[in-house]
Formats: C-alpha cells, structure tokens, sequence
C-alpha cells in the first residue's frame, strides 16, 4: 500500500516534489496558498507562475486548506522558512513526520526549522531532505541524488521507498541538525559567489570564496552538534557546487544582481519567488555572535545586503586579515 502524502507549498520545489511523490503514490495532496495555483493545478494539472511546461500528475490535488493536510502519513514542508511557524500552525495535532524541504533559518528567534516544528507541532516527527536538487530538472525526472536525514533510521527508511523513484535517490543520515545547517548556510555562501561573479571579480576569487565559505558552515555546524562528514555529503559540498555556480539558483542571481550594483530592494521587489538566503544571512551572523565562531564571509556578506559596506571595500578588509592557517 502506497502513502499518502502531503506537501505543504506549492512553489517551484514543491510542485516537482509533487510530481516525483506521484510518481509512485496514487494520493498525493498540496496545498497551496494562491487560490489561483489550486485552481490552476486541479483543472489544468499545471502550475504555470511557479513551473512552468510541467505537466502534473492526476494523481496530485491542490487545496487551499492545510488542515485537509492532517491524515497525510507524511508531509513535505516547502514552505518559505520566515513564515513556517505560522503556516503549519493549524496543524499542531499532527502525529506524522514532517519532511523539511526547505532550507534556512528563523530569524526572530535563531532557530532551525526542526526547532521551531518541535514547538508549533510537538506530535510530529523532524525530518530532512536536502541536496543538489533543481526543480525544474526534477520535475523534468533528470538524474538527482539527495540525502534525507532522520533520527529514527526505520522511519527514514519508509520515507526514502516512498519519495525514491529510479530518477531520484535519497541517501540516509541521521545527522537532523547537520543537513539542516548545509542546505541553510550553502545559501550565504552562493550569495557571496554570485556577487563575485557579477563584479567580474574571476574565478580565482569565486573558487576561494566557495571553499572559505565551507569552512565556516563546518565550524558553527561542529559547535552546534553536525558531524564533520556531513559537510563533505550531498546535502553539504554537493548542494553548494550546484547553488554556487549557477545562475538557475535563485540566491545565486540574487548575488549577482548585488555584484552589478543592484540593492537588495530592487532585486527583491522583482523576484516572485523567495531567495531564502537574505535572511538567513542574517541569523547565521546571529547564530556565530552566539557561539563564538569566527564568520567572515557570512558577515560581509550580510552588511553588503544590509548596505553597511560595499563590495569593494568589504574585498579589501577580507583580503587584508590576518593571515592563520587554513581550516581553521
């Protein structure tokens, strides 16, 4: 018997979650909040604000009502990470496993989202999905590999034969803060390329940034309790290859747009879907304060967004630190 399976958001990601679950599910739901997505996907079997030239599956029906969500065996949480704790707040009884499929962190209160799932809904189980995953070729059943990560590896277990299909291969972990941290905090770092790349900076600058990048996603991930062989794992090095040297990523080209000279107002006032990175930049640079881990790139990063400094002045103080041995 197949599960029956919910997802929560109806964006790009979580329509092609949609389309890969029924692929082998014959009862999946979404919810969406634009009345006019559920209308569009259950007449039309489309979604063309958010996916456009993908065709969705019979078998997937669109709702605006998450509480219809509440007998799904399990969910898949797709929704923008700023506004999670108030989207799955009608779903407080749950008792299944939420899947989080979105990747940043609160920033009013610094908290993953297992974290704030644990207080909205304190019945459900944390889960992770995270990885180098485009939606577009997902949707499209291009070749994928993920990780999916849970503490329970039974349940993982049965959450991977219901969302694996022979184009999309979820690998096990049981590292639940460690993928939750990579798929956040690769999101500043891809910011941080795509503004290097936008102000014709070179490759050589890109490369650097990327790997120094990962060196402080793996010192505040190791203070906060991930293993180290997380960071080296799909949801940590290969996410970051993929969001960080592509303009199909949307944080990716919103850096790009800060490196031609855009502000984050205008980038962001023209964008339809959310880069997930300005605020989680923003908490990262919070969450080192808290654990006293040196972050560099995360901060730069952070004030060139906020509009405290400039690329070419935030390059030359980063160039100019104190020289300390690498990896640490």
């Amino acid at each position: 018997m197949t599960a029956k399976i919910g997802i929560i958001g109806a964006g790009a990601w979580g329509t092609a979650l949609a389309v890969t679950a029924a692929g082998k599910n014959d009862d999946v739901a979404i919810w969406a909040f634009e009345p006019e997505t559920v209308d569009s996907i259950n007449d039309r079997h489309e979604n063309p604000d958010f996916l456009p030239g993908v065709a969705i599956p019979a078998a997937v029906a669109a709702t605006g009502d998450i509480t219809e969500l509440a007998d799904r065996d399990f969910v898949l949480l797709v929704a923008p990470c700023q506004h999670v704790r108030s989207i799955i707040a009608p779903l407080r009884d749950y008792k299944g496993t939420i899947v989080i499929c979105c990747k940043g962190i609160e920033v009013k209160t610094g908290k993953l989202i297992s974290e704030v799932i644990a207080e909205v809904a304190p019945n459900a189980d944390a889960a992770v999905l995270a990885g180098p995953q485009f939606a577009k070729e997902v949707a499209l059943k291009l070749p994928t590999a993920t990780t999916l990560a849970c503490e329970n590896p039974e349940r993982g277990s049965y959450l991977i034969e219901n969302i694996a299909t022979p184009y999309f291969r979820p690998y096990y972990s049981d590292d639940v803060i460690g993928v939750q941290l990579c798929g956040a905090l690769k999101n500043v770092i891809a910011i941080g390329a795509g503004m290097v790349e936008g102000a014709n900076l070179g490759e050589n600058a890109k490369a650097a940034l990327i790997t120094r990048g990962m060196a402080e996603i793996v010192r505040l991930g190791k203070k906060m309790g991930a293993r180290s062989e997380t960071f080296l794992g799909l949801s940590g090095i290969g996410d970051l290859m993929l969001t960080a040297n592509s303009r199909s990523s949307r944080n990716y080209s919103t850096g790009y747009a800060l490196g031609r000279g855009q502000t984050i107002d205008e980038i962001m006032r023209d964008k339809k879907t959310v880069s997930e990175g300005v605020p989680t930049t923003k908490a990262a640079v919070a969450l080192a304060e808290k654990h006293g881990i040196d972050m560099p790139i995360s901060s730069a990063i952070n004030n060139i967004i906020d509009g405290k400094s400039d690329l070419k002045t935030t390059l030359k103080e980063l160039m100019s630190r104190p020289f300390k041995k690498e990896n640490c």
